[in-house]
């Protein structure tokens, strides 16, 4: 009676591996579809590669899926950028007129600089 308790549990104890192996296989696929993740379906073939892989490629993968974020794309947010940026268009605008001037003035007949 003991020898069958022993293989059930032997089975219960397999089955729970093999299909813990598969789950934890999946979790940057998952990641990747919370985070609407343009290479979902390169992330989810990807890690049924891992598994023959014996899961070398597996934390690549997880560093892969989690790079990316719907609201703020591949990088940091950029909120501190944008201020620098806006500033830095202002600049060329005026650099943009000043040039548009300076060409008027030079192109205007009469005159010689």
């Amino acid at each position: 009676m003991l020898e069958y308790v022993a293989l059930g549990l032997l089975f219960f104890v397999g089955f729970t591996f093999f299909y813990g192996v598969i789950a934890i296989h999946d979790i940057p696929y998952e990641i990747s579809v919370h985070r609407k993740h343009p290479h979902q379906d390169a992330i989810h073939v990807a890690g049924w590669v891992s598994l023959f892989t014996l899961h070398v490629i597996w934390p690549f993968l997880w560093i892969w899926a989690t790079l990316y974020r719907e609201d703020r794309g591949w990088g940091f947010s950029d909120d501190g950028n944008m201020d620098k940026v806006s500033e830095l268009e202002g600049q060329v605008k005026a650099l943009d007129k000043r040039l548009q001037q300076l060409e008027q003035s030079n192109s205007q007949p009469g005159q010689q600089g």
